[in-house]
């Protein structure tokens, strides 16, 4: 299916536009995919994308009647929609769970003022219809960590369509930096990032929420360029055609990069270790991997990028060697 460009998605949304789905597809069995899309105003790609979530939604927290929802990309069939269509019955440890996640939900900040008041009197309907059992959640309470924060403070910049601030630590150089974004969406691949262009940059880029140090949503306006949103399903790290080339060589002891690392080819070594070619937009980040695999692989081209992992590697050596020539003085003057 061909993809649309971009438009800012935020959880809240999107939670909303699934809780009509269900009711829509309920009442239109075998709904023209095409069709559907328009009716939500959005991408055929991103009606498939909800339609993925849907069957891990049902009536249980414990795993009972979940949405049996597929499509064959032209039509859309809903095969159980008598089965959970029980009026829903909450045992206690299911109504406590509810109330309990829903007063902490209530807390986040930066959650819009109006979704904060619906969640509060949804939450006041469950404790009435939960009766005793509701008892229990009012001496529980979850304080979210610090990503919670991030992650409301960023859905709100996307509902608002504002611009955020980040102060943002970098793994692979091993640095804080600042600067500004424009969000685009808020996506989960085993971490939850945000994929926003970057004004620093001048690209897009994809920032992992618990590495953002610090955040604040600014008065100006987010304006990302239109681009496509892209598939993650095969993972976050897609390099592009156009990104530099790296050739990193492995002994046997380093073979795992060919399984970690996205790769254009890997050929087999005498020695029974591998080349690997493989392509990344910074390919300086690769040094701290030449430094992990310290003997068991090299990096052989760019040429400048092997003398900046070799040069790298010397200076961690001569750091080393330092601290233990500190400690040998410290025990001779012992």
């Amino acid at each position: 299916m061909a993809g649309k460009p971009v438009r800012p998605v935020n959880a809240i949304d999107q939670t909303r536009r699934m809780l009509s789905l269900v009711t829509y597809l309920r009442e239109r069995p075998g709904a023209r995919v095409e069709d559907v899309a328009r009716a939500f105003g959005i991408s055929e790609d991103e009606l498939v994308s909800d339609l993925d979530v849907l069957p891990m939604c049902g009536t249980s927290f414990r795993g009972g009647d979940l949405l049996d929802i597929d499509t064959d990309g032209e039509r859309i069939w809903w095969h159980n929609p008598d089965d959970v269509a029980e009026p829903l019955r909450l045992a206690a440890d299911e109504a406590t769970a509810l109330l309990v996640a829903a007063r902490a939900v209530a807390t986040l900040p930066g959650l819009r003022e109006s979704d904060r008041q619906a969640l509060l009197r949804a939450t006041a309907k469950v404790e009435t219809a939960a009766g005793e059992a509701a008892g229990a959640s009012a001496r529980l309470s979850v304080t979210f960590e610090a990503e919670g924060g991030v992650f409301a403070d960023v859905d709100r910049a996307i509902s608002e369509r504002r611009r955020l601030w980040i102060r943002y630590y970098s793994p692979a150089r091993d640095e804080l930096t600042e600067r500004e974004i424009d969000p685009i969406r808020l996506v989960s691949v085993g971490h939850t990032y945000v994929e926003a262009w970057c004004r620093r940059s001048e690209a897009r880029r994809t920032f992992r929420l618990d590495r953002v140090a610090e955040i604040r949503i600014l008065d100006e306006p987010s304006a990302p360029p239109e681009v496509e949103l892209r598939d993650l399903s095969e993972g976050l790290v897609q390099p592009a055609a156009e990104d530099p080339e790296v050739v990193v060589e492995v002994g046997p002891g380093g073979r795992w990069v060919a399984e970690y690392y996205p790769h254009d080819s890997a050929d087999e070594l005498p020695d029974g270790g591998l080349r690997i070619t493989l392509r990344t937009p910074d390919p300086a980040s690769l040094r701290r991997l030449a430094l992990r695999l310290g003997r068991d692989g090299r990096i052989v081209s760019p040429p400048e990028l092997a003398d900046s992992a070799r040069h790298a590697a010397r200076d961690a050596l001569a750091a080393y060697d330092g601290v233990e020539a500190h400690r040998a003085h410290e025990v001779r003057g012992g």
